[in-house]
């Protein structure tokens, strides 16, 4: 009985290993793929397409994707004062952010901030589901550390600022100047892309919130930040 026990839990364990390295193998060669290939969509998008459905069947996402030529260096460097500045510097990790951020929650008991560099943001939006796990944060890391193998900083800033919410259906650089100010990507000026740059921890919220004294607040913080940004 014993024996018979042992050889089902290592037959299951190597079953549960192939599906992992299965996996891994995927999320990789999408990344190579997406090296020299725009993504259509993502686990997020699709995700909050659904959503969408459920609410006003027939709804669309607003979504274009644009080349990084095309997106202005105001957005960029907005972006990137906002959300990591360390981007040019890192492999995909900002230790010390992510520091700050532990002490910070345990300082509010509860998590206000995550300390995730843009490729960690990429990577969850590309492949995974919105769920808070270890499981989940561990394979989050292990497709950053792929994609900062296979792609160069401009790569990963240039998808990320094609395929982030920036509002309820809202998807990207491009669809996200038109529905807020009317203009495309590449026109964005400083100010209306330190805007959008403060936006991102929650889009939805700010789409709904425009007036809001926190979006007044971080835009102009930005505003002075983004003349220090370095963008690849």
């Amino acid at each position: 009985m014993i024996k018979r026990l042992l050889k089902w839990f290592l037959i299951s364990l190597t079953l549960v290993a192939a599906l992992v390295v299965c996996a891994q193998l995927y999320f990789f060669s999408m990344l190579v793929w997406w090296r020299s290939h725009d993504p259509q969509t993502t686990a997020f998008m699709d995700s909050r397409y659904d959503a969408l459905q459920e609410k006003r069947p027939g709804a669309k996402l607003k979504h274009q994707w644009v080349p990084y030529s095309k997106i202005s260096n105001n957005l960029k460097r907005a972006v990137l004062a906002a959300e990591d500045d360390k981007f040019i510097d890192h492999e995909g990790f900002d230790w010390e952010g992510i520091q700050k951020a532990l002490q910070k929650n345990e300082r509010r008991g509860r998590v206000v901030a995550g300390g995730s560099t843009i490729s960690q943001q990429l990577s969850k939006n590309l492949f995974l589901s919105g769920e808070r796990s270890m499981v989940r944060k561990g394979q989050e890391a292990a497709i950053t550390v792929m994609m900062e193998l296979v792609m160069d900083k401009r790569r990963i800033l240039e998808i990320y600022l094609n395929v982030i919410e920036w509002g309820e259906g809202v998807f990207g650089a491009e669809a996200a100047a038109r529905h807020y100010f009317g203009v495309s990507a590449a026109q964005l000026s400083p100010e209306q892309a330190a805007r959008l740059a403060a936006m991102i921890p929650r889009p939805r919220y700010f789409d709904r919130n425009r007036g809001s004294p926190y979006l007044v607040r971080q835009t102009e913080s930005l505003l002075a930040r983004m003349p220090h940004a370095q963008v690849p």
